[in-house]
């Protein structure tokens, strides 16, 4: 039997590749999507089938649905989250969780009091050699963990070639949330949540370089998070020329360090002080429920009881929606 998924939102651009994910897994059936912009509609119709609405509420009263995919801003997101939870449908959002702290902790609550399951995906959790370096770091391989480095980072969205609703979206500090910062943080906040917990100070600075003249919010943004015996700092830009520095962490520890290169295929190389250049770790075998975002959240709702990888889940995303939170008010003081 197949799940039967909805799709809430189709101006994020990162939906297409994971329904294609989805569809691949061979164990949902897409039931069909809403979203206000005719040419998104056209889109999916086109490449998926099945039932379009321009309504999100007409598509939720009016098919019978297992789950919800939810790729839509970050702040409408949050209401189209609250709506199928209460639905009694699982639920995976697109990162970040959401584009305030009270719409984050609305979500987890909702999900938590209707029995459903709340998957926040975030694209780099799905990169073995990032879980691998996770897994070490934490099981004390490095020792004390002292520092962690991740920077997110591209030409912009528009130049990346972003469509126009996305794009529309991310340049609106109500739907977004913030700008770069928002967007692009949000990697290493949580990620500095898993490998170190909540900080006890979070500072931050936002820039606007006046390189893209329609935009009026920040383009490039770092957040510094200060724990007792250890620092995390986050970055974010929308005007790197060049793919060097993007995309990498590093995580800093007593007795060793673990640098992870991007994307699938990436390297994981640890340094110690007997091999201070570094060796390249071998990163074990993905197992089948990790492949991707879809093969994991079909786990998780076959699988009430078994746990979502620390990257997804809804209590770090909130988590790392509390350090964004503290970053956004460190730069207005």
């Amino acid at each position: 039997m197949k799940h039967k998924i909805g799709v809430l939102g189709l101006h994020h651009d990162h939906v297409w590749g994971n329904l294609e994910e989805l569809v691949h897994t061979g164990k949902a059936e897409l039931i069909g999507a809403a979203d206000p912009h005719p040419e998104l509609r056209a889109k999916y119709q086109h490449e998926f089938g099945g039932a379009v609405y321009p309504s999100y509420d007409e598509l939720l009263a009016t098919e019978d649905l297992d789950a919800a995919y939810i790729f839509a801003s970050n702040k409408l997101s949050e209401d189209l989250t609250i709506k199928a939870c209460r639905q009694g449908l699982h639920c995976l959002v697109e990162k970040p969780m959401a584009s305030t702290l009270v719409g984050a902790e609305t979500m987890l609550s909702a999900a938590e009091q209707n029995g459903v399951r709340l998957m926040i995906n975030w694209p780099f959790a799905w990169w073995p050699q990032l879980r691998r370096a996770i897994d070490l770091a934490l099981s004390g391989e490095i020792g004390q963990i002292w520092q962690v480095k991740y920077r997110a980072a591209h030409q912009g969205p528009v130049e990346l070639g972003c469509s126009e609703a996305f794009c529309e979206w991310l340049y609106d500090e109500e739907l977004n949330g913030a700008g770069a910062l928002m967007d692009y943080c949000c990697y290493g906040a949580v990620l500095a949540q898993i490998l170190l917990g909540r900080p006890d100070t979070v500072m931050g600075a936002r820039l606007r370089t006046g390189l893209k003249q329609n935009l009026l919010l920040e383009d490039n943004a770092i957040l510094i998070l200060k724990y007792p015996q250890a620092i995390a700092t986050t970055e974010a830009s929308w005007t790197q020329i060049g793919k060097l520095t993007s995309y990498g962490t590093v995580i800093y520890g007593s007795e060793a360090t673990l640098v992870v290169d991007p994307d699938h295929g990436g390297k994981l190389v640890k340094a110690t002080r007997e091999k201070p250049e570094g060796i390249e770790l071998e990163v074990p075998a993905t197992e089948p429920h990790l492949e991707s975002a879809s093969h994991h959240f079909i786990m998780a709702i076959e699988n009430p009881e078994s746990p979502i990888l620390p990257l997804c889940n809804a209590e770090n995303g909130f988590n790392a929606q509390w350090i964004l939170e503290k970053g956004l008010e460190a730069t207005r003081a």
